[in-house]
């Protein structure tokens, strides 16, 4: 999957062995230079205490495993499949490094690109009135999590919030984009001198937001293939089949078939399911119907062998056959 090229640069990653360790983005000002809209102390505790643990507690989730050579994009895009602590602390490493590099002192801003003013416009009339929008999203927020604008699948602007570190590439997400501004509503971003006056927080932001690096992202955004892969991963169809597939095949692959045997059923279910349901346009055609009804005609055979008490063997051979059509299928979603 191609990544967010620019932004994932800026969170730095360092190999070893394969392995990869995130570190802490350095600002591009220092502390004090974020004032008077938020203050120094504020900016300290954000970067260097809440967002380095996000980096600390990501490094130890993963240390060991197979995440350990995944990206960053990898492991929020499958956020369903991760552990709370894994799904938690990258989201938190991503959006605030997003937070911050969209961050910047009046003196060093740059101006909002043409082509995204054309889009605000489109979208929202005026950049004023998108500032009020994205503020009552940001207000309407219940407790922790974020504000963001985003670039959907479609190519078009779209606001959305999202709880706790949660951010709109992730697919427990219900709208699905690539964000390029991100609003921290969490307590600790901005207490000290706002207090619970999330307001006042919200229109002071507005002075640090940096319209050019907002415009980088957009541009990078209307290009990126993950569009494309957020259009596919918006088939609740396809995602519920791939779960149960996972759940029932890799246990097979050990030897162990007694979730098959007793999820069968349950898989049958969902391949006919998703021979019927509607992929999203880029993906309707004939060549993947046809791998959809064979992919139902070999979990029904699976089911029917399972009724039959057949041997592990057997089904051992017939889980591998519709895995492989499984894997047509992809294909045919990634041509």
């Amino acid at each position: 999957m191609k990544s967010l090229t620019a932004l994932l640069i800026l969170i730095t990653v360092a190999f070893n062995s394969n392995a990869q360790v995130y570190k802490l983005p350095e600002l591009g000002y220092s502390y004090q230079d974020y004032a008077p809209y938020i203050d120094a102390k504020t900016m300290e505790i954000h970067h260097s205490k809440h967002h380095q643990a996000y980096v600390n507690n990501l490094n130890k989730a993963i240390a060991g495993t197979a995440m350990e050579t995944q990206s960053l994009m990898d492991l929020m895009f499958y956020a369903s499949f991760r552990s709370d602590v894994v799904r938690n602390n990258a989201g938190g490493h991503f959006n605030h490094t997003l937070f911050w590099d969209n961050l910047a002192p009046v003196v060093a801003q740059s101006e909002i690109s043409p082509e995204l003013s054309l889009a605000i416009t489109e979208q929202f009339g005026a950049l004023d009135s998108l500032k009020v929008k994205l503020n009552q999203a940001a207000i309407s927020r219940f407790g922790s999590g974020w504000a963001w604008l985003m670039v959907t699948p479609d190519k078009k602007l779209a606001i959305s919030t999202s709880a706790n570190q949660d951010n709109p590439i992730m697919d427990v997400s219900k709208e699905r984009g690539i964000p390029i501004l991100g609003i921290d509503v969490w307590e600790h971003a901005y207490y000290l001198s706002y207090q619970n006056k999330r307001a006042d927080y919200l229109t002071a932001l507005w002075s640090l937001t940096n319209w050019g690096s907002v415009s980088a992202k957009y541009a990078a955004a209307i290009k990126d293939s993950l569009l494309i892969e957020l259009e596919k991963d918006s088939w609740p169809a396809l995602k519920d089949f791939h779960k149960v597939m996972a759940q029932t095949f890799h246990p097979s692959e050990s030897g162990n078939l007694q979730p098959l045997r007793t999820r069968s059923t349950e898989l049958l279910t969902k391949s006919m399911l998703l021979r019927i349901s509607i992929p999203p346009k880029s993906l309707d055609k004939k060549e993947l119907h046809d791998a959809l009804s064979r992919l139902e005609k070999a979990c029904y055979y699976i089911n029917e062998q399972v009724n039959k008490n057949a041997k592990d063997a057997a089904l051992t051979k017939a889980i591998a056959g519709a895995h492989d059509i499984f894997h047509e299928v992809q294909g045919l979603c990634h041509d």
